[in-house]
């Protein structure tokens, strides 16, 4: 079986000139390369003597990466003015705080005197490389393109290579609108459970007093979350999941970075790389809210991200190694990891109403962002009717909805802005997986097995979503 709809997006993609403005605050080459060495294996002499060789690389690779946007800012065709300045504060960040030079401090294995000035010359290297591009693009930003929404005939693009699958877009805006509703009635529920008579903001506010949902450091956090995982992976090997040995390690790790960010990495082809979930912590932040991050735990590890990537990985009698290990479609994947995040839910793990309110809460912003990233995109006009969606608009409609600092909701906003499609594809993604399952369950009727379903749904690696329909409705 062969899954088209991949790389027939990505060449619709270069067609419609989008990798030309491929510029964005989170998902671009621009912090892709610097993302690459949070992957770097560096526990022998032989790891950091590889990592030198990849540092020296760096600004060729970025010097590369500015060829390809030239072509954009001189046809007229350029990224978003709003990503390349925050592209380029992002850069000051890197340089300022000497992260390759950091980086290569932090070597564990016993170094000679020789390759630790070797490797401390290649980290100034990257760093150079990366003023060097921050040089460019603060030279470019008259160049820059004043508009952010990309358009309903780019969108459309973007959106089925995000999701493999095409849908109408205009009928999605509108049950994004009416999801978003469901999941407030959801949260206005359970917030009367926690405080009777309490508004959703004021059970936040009660739960955020409650020493019993405090963590109060990297450490506790990174040992609350493995502790966590480890449980689920025990339990949910037992019942609703086969889950292989090599699948069962999973490492919770604390980031060198202090984005924000939550994230997965999966595991080596050979599983001498366990798969990750790493946390970027904010400088400054020294205390967590369990409650808030039990859904999340879930959405990365098991039966999250690490459970859907790591299945595929292991799988490889039956699966080439491009499904196993480089196919990748946000609306599968990341579907997949929202979708784990309710079925906890139904399985009974969120336990306690203030579990399910941080679940809530996270579902709440996935739906939110299907409605701000059409609304914006396709010049739709605001929820109260006046006027397009702009980017103050947007911002406030995603404070009003997103239980988080303002920071983080900016930062996540101008994603939204610079990455057509992919936001929308978790939720969007999360409904599509929930439709295969009711109709692998009606077809299968008093037969039906939830083990069954989910084996062999994730045993055929990744997939778009219209492939992976289809392939369902004959399992």
């Amino acid at each position: 079986m062969r899954c088209c709809s991949h790389s027939s997006a990505e060449i619709a993609i270069h067609e419609s000139g989008m990798v030309y403005r491929n510029l964005n605050n989170i998902a671009s080459p621009a912090q892709g390369v610097r993302d690459t060495f949070d992957l770097t294996p560096t526990d022998t002499v032989e790891n950091w003597v590889d990592i030198s060789h990849r540092l020296r690389k760096v600004a060729a690779s970025l010097e590369g990466y500015q060829r390809t946007l030239d072509i954009g800012f001189e046809s007229g065709d350029a990224p978003a003015k709003r990503q390349v300045e925050v592209v380029i504060e992002q850069i000051k960040q890197i340089v300022d705080g000497k992260f390759f030079e950091s980086f290569v401090e932090s070597a564990k294995p016993e170094l000679s005197q020789e390759l630790k000035t070797d490797l401390m010359a290649a980290a100034k290297e990257a760093s150079a490389g990366y003023q060097s591009f921050s040089d460019y693009l603060t030279r470019m930003l008259p160049k820059a393109n004043p508009e952010d929404a990309i358009g309903r005939e780019r969108y459309a693009i973007l959106s089925e290579r995000f999701l493999g699958a095409k849908v109408d877009l205009d009928e999605t805006y509108q049950w994004g609108i009416e999801e978003l509703a469901r999941v407030i009635a959801e949260q206005e529920a359970v917030a009367n459970e926690i405080l009777p008579g309490a508004t959703i903001k004021e059970a936040i506010e009660h739960l955020d007093k409650d020493p019993k949902n405090k963590l109060h450091s990297t450490d506790e956090l990174k040992a609350w979350m493995q502790k966590l995982s480890d449980q689920a992976i025990e339990d949910l090997g037992k019942t609703h999941f086969d889950i292989a040995d090599p699948i069962r390690e999973l490492q919770c790790m604390i980031a060198p970075t202090q984005s924000g960010v939550i994230y997965y990495t999966g595991p080596s082809d050979d599983f001498s790389r366990p798969g990750r979930m790493w946390w970027s912590v904010p400088e400054g932040v020294t205390e967590f809210d369990t409650w808030r991050e039990t859904t999340t735990v879930y959405h990365e590890g098991v039966p999250g991200h690490h459970l859907q990537v790591a299945q595929a990985t292991y799988v490889r009698d039956t699966l080439n190694d491009w499904r196993r290990l480089a196919s990748w479609t946000s609306g599968h994947g990341e579907g997949w990891a929202l979708y784990a995040e309710r079925l906890m839910d139904e399985l009974g793990y969120l336990k306690t109403p203030a579990d399910r309110l941080g679940m809530l809460d996270a579902q709440r912003m996935r739906a939110a962002r299907v409605v701000l990233d059409l609304g914006v995109h396709l010049g739709k006009p605001k929820l109260d009717g006046s006027g397009k969606w702009d980017f103050d608009y947007a911002l406030n409609f995603m404070l009003e909805n997103v239980n988080m600092p303002p920071e983080f909701v900016k930062f996540e906003v101008t994603r939204y802005f610079g990455w057509p499609g992919q936001a929308p594809s978790y939720k969007i993604g999360q409904r599509i997986w929930e439709q295969i399952r009711d109709d692998y369950k009606a077809k299968k009727g008093a037969s039906f097995n939830m083990k069954e379903f989910h084996t062999t749904a994730l045993n055929l690696g990744g997939l778009g979503l219209d492939t992976l329909k289809r392939v369902m409705a004959k399992a």
